[in-house]
C-alpha cells in the first residue's frame, strides 16, 4: 500500500533501515542518511537500485539533514547512537546523536510543506532496567544517574518528548516505535545474538554476561518490519507510540545461548565474564495496543527465526 512516495530514512544503512529499505525500494524512491559506521546495506544487494539514493552524512549536521531531507513525504529517523559499548564509552556522544540528531530532523520535518508522516525509533530501555508486560502509557524509567548505561534510554526519551513537543507546536504528523530485542538477518553491531551465532558457529566458547538469568522477548526483524509498514499505512497511528516485539519469544540469555549451540550443531562451550556495568535484567513487551490499532501479530518464532539467522551468519561471519 505504500507506493509512489518519497522517503528519507536517516541511519537508512543499518540493520534495520536496510530491511525496511528492501520492503519499500521496489515501489518508492529512497533517500538513505547515514554514516556508514555499521553498514548492513552492503549484504543486500540494493546498493546499485535505480530508486536508492545513499548520502553519507553526520545526523549532526542539521544544514546537510535539511538538504537531503528535501521535500521528502515520509522521515524514518533511525539513526542513533547504539550498542552497549558506545554508552560507557562514548555517553556525551551518546546523547548529542540521540537528542540533537532528532532535533535536527524534526527541524528540517517542521520545514517541509511536503511531509505525510514522521517515524521515529525510539527504544523498549525507555522502560528501565525491569519490566514486564509493558504498556506504552506505563510510567518510563531510568537507572542511576553516576551510570552511563542510561544515557541511551534518557536520550531516546528525551527524542522522544522532542517529536511529540513539535508534534504539539507544528502539527507535525508523528510516529514513535519502540522495538523489544530486534535480531535476524543483517544483524550487525552489539546484539546478543550477532555475538552468540557466530562463536557457536566457530566451535570456541560463546561468552555470556553476567549469570546469564536475565530475561529477553526477541522478536524477528521481518515482524517488526510488519509491524512498521503497518503503522505508515495507518492514519490511526499518527500521534501514538506503540510497542513493537513478540513476547513469545521471552527466554533467559542461558537458555538461549543452549538454544544457539543445539540448532548450530556446535560443540562450544559457555564461558561466563564479568559485566561492563549494569544491565537490564527483565524486558517483555505488551503489544496489545499495536495488535489493536495495527492489526499486529509476530509470526516468526524464536527457533524459527534463530535458523534462518543461523544460515545468514554462515554466509557472512
Amino acid at each position: 500500500m505504500i507506493r509512489n512516495k518519497k522517503i528519507f530514512i536517516t541511519g537508512g544503512a543499518g540493520f534495520i533501515g536496510s530491511n525496511l529499505c528492501k520492503r519499500l525500494i521496489d515501489s518508492n524512491k529512497i533517500i538513505i542518511y547515514d554514516n556508514c559506521r555499521r553498514d548492513a546495506l552492503k549484504y543486500t544487494g540494493l546498493t546499485g537500485h535505480k530508486n536508492l539514493t545513499i548520502i553519507k552524512g553526520d545526523i549532526l549536521d542539521k544544514e546537510k539533514v535539511a538538504q537531503a531531507m528535501g521535500d521528502a513525504e515520509i522521515v524514518i529517523h533511525l539513526a542513533a547512537m547504539a550498542g552497549v559499548s558506545s554508552y560507557y564509552e562514548e555517553p556525551i556522544k551518546t546523547m548529542e546523536v540521540n537528542m540533537l540528531g532528532t532535533y535536527n530532523v524534526l527541524e528540517a520535518a517542521a520545514k517541509n510543506k511536503n511531509l505525510n508522516l514522521l517515524v521515529n525509533f525510539s527504544t523498549s530501555e525507555v522502560y528501565g532496567p525491569f519490566v514486564y508486560g509493558a504498556k506504552e502509557d506505563n510510567p518510563t524509567a531510568q537507572g542511576a544517574l553516576p551510570v552511563s548505561r542510561w544515557t541511551y534510554s534518557v536520550s531516546k526519551l528525551a527524542a522522544e518528548h522532542l517529536c511529540f513537543a513539535y508534534r504539539s507546536k507544528h502539527k507535525l504528523p508523528v510516529i514513535s516505535i519502540r522495538p523489544f530485542n530486534i535480531y535476524g538477518p543483517g544483524q550487525v553491531g552489539e546484539g546478543a545474538i550477532q555475538i552468540f551465532v557466530p562463536q557457536a558457529l566457530k566451535g570456541g566458547d560463546v561468552t555470556v554476561t553476567g549469570d546469564g538469568t536475565h530475561i529477553r522477548a526477541w522478536c524477528y526483524i521481518d515482524d517488526l518490519v510488519d509491524g512498521v509498514l503497518l503503522a505508515i499505512e495507518n492514519k490511526k497511528a499518527i500521534g501514538e507510540v506503540f510497542n513493537i516485539g513478540n513476547p513469545s519469544g521471552t527466554i533467559t540469555i542461558i537458555d538461549l545461548v543452549k538454544m544457539i549451540i543445539r540448532l548450530c550443531n556446535s560443540k562450544s562451550k559457555i564461558r561466563w565474564i564479568a559485566h561492563q556495568g549494569q544491565d537490564v535484567q527483565l524486558r517483555v513487551p505488551d503489544i496489545s495496543k499495536a495488535k489493536n490499532i495495527l492489526g499486529f501479530e509476530p509470526k516468526i518464532g524464536l527457533e524459527e527465526g534463530l535458523k534462518r539467522s543461523i544460515e545468514w551468519y554462515k554466509k557472512y561471519s
